[in-house]
């Protein structure tokens, strides 16, 4: 049964309890209204509501639903309307103290991430950062292969960069070893000092110039169309600390003549592709995240298939999975 209260020292929008009637209060009701002497004590929650009243002779009256009501919905649309102008003036507050807090931000730490729109205003300020690079130049490069238009706009900045006494350090990944456009980029900077490195996945793309100000894609816009130009120190520092945890894993690119991945290298992008595909993604999917075509994806999954003699995808992840190949060092003759 409801336990009820005195309405009076109650929030009737907070409580719940004295908002319903109960079972015996609906009996209760009817037989007050049948003119049946009721079993019992009068319920709490019909006096709540207002459907049961009791008499100077402490006699009990049952009330029409409609005359109950009035009274009971009355407060609580008072009540509900009092909520409202709370709930107005706390969102008026929090607005005047979201500008308060803007201004002063923005007075302390001016401009400390900003959206560059468009290709081309894009590439025009990188292309300024990196000409006013004075001391270091980190650039993380997914995607596998790039194209010779961007490669061949990149190198003069980068070879002036050099010139001046820029350290720079660049990760790919492991698929443009195979790519000559970018192999011929990459000798062209080795000459000059750069250092360069290969990555299986690289985590995206990102351009530090002098540890001020880094350059990333926003995440929620198509890449070539909105940039992050961010200078706020604390963000930059974990971004370089994100590069360089990446640069120790990567293997140095110091050959780039033979055109092919040595067999360690190669080994590494199977693995790579196989645990993808063990966690579920599709070979369109695991390309772009490689920086390979679906096809080099493909052909990766014929040579497991036929070295685990599976007969379908499924299968195939269930044997790889169950035989350690993706351990962090495969065993020997998988």
């Amino acid at each position: 049964m409801c336990k009820g209260t005195d309405i009076g020292e109650t929030d009737p929008t907070t409580k719940g309890c004295e908002n319903e009637i109960c079972p015996q209060g609906l009996q209760y009701y009817a037989d007050s209204l049948q003119g049946r002497t009721p079993s019992g004590p009068c319920p709490p929650c019909l006096l709540d509501l207002g459907l049961v009243r009791q008499l100077p002779d402490g006699a009990f009256a049952a009330i029409p639903p409609r005359l109950a009501a009035g009274g009971r919905m009355d407060r609580l649309e008072q009540a509900i309307e009092e909520k409202r102008k709370a709930l107005a003036a706390v969102r008026t507050s929090i607005a005047r103290a979201q500008e308060v807090y803007l201004d002063s931000y923005h007075r302390g730490d001016t401009h400390a991430v900003r959206s560059v729109h468009g290709a081309g205003t894009i590439n025009a300020t990188i292309s300024a950062a990196v000409r006013s690079c004075q001391e270091e130049l980190l650039t993380a490069q997914p995607d596998g292969a790039r194209p010779q238009a961007v490669l061949d706009a990149a190198l003069p900045n980068d070879l002036a960069a050099l010139h001046r006494g820029v350290r720079q350090r660049t990760v790919y990944q492991h698929t443009v070893r195979s790519h000559p456009p970018t192999l011929a980029y990459v000798e062209q900077i080795s000459r000059a000092g750069g250092e360069i490195r290969t990555l299986d996945e690289v985590f995206d793309r990102l351009i530090v110039c002098d540890r001020r100000i880094a350059f990333v894609p926003d995440p929620g816009a198509q890449r070539s169309e909105l940039a992050l130009a961010i200078e706020h120190p604390g963000v930059v520092r974990y971004l370089v600390g994100i590069f360089d945890h990446a640069w120790q894993r990567a293997a140095p690119l110091r050959d780039v003549s033979g055109g092919r991945l040595p067999a360690a290298l190669t080994d590494d992008i199977r693995r790579t592709i196989l645990r993808h595909m063990v966690n579920g993604h599709t070979d369109e999917a695991i390309a772009a995240r490689v920086g390979m075509s679906t096809r080099s994806v493909s052909h990766h999954m014929r040579w497991a298939a036929d070295l685990f003699g599976s007969r379908s995808r499924a299968q195939l992840a269930y044997l790889i999975a169950r035989s350690g190949f993706l351990d962090d060092e495969p065993p020997t003759g998988a």
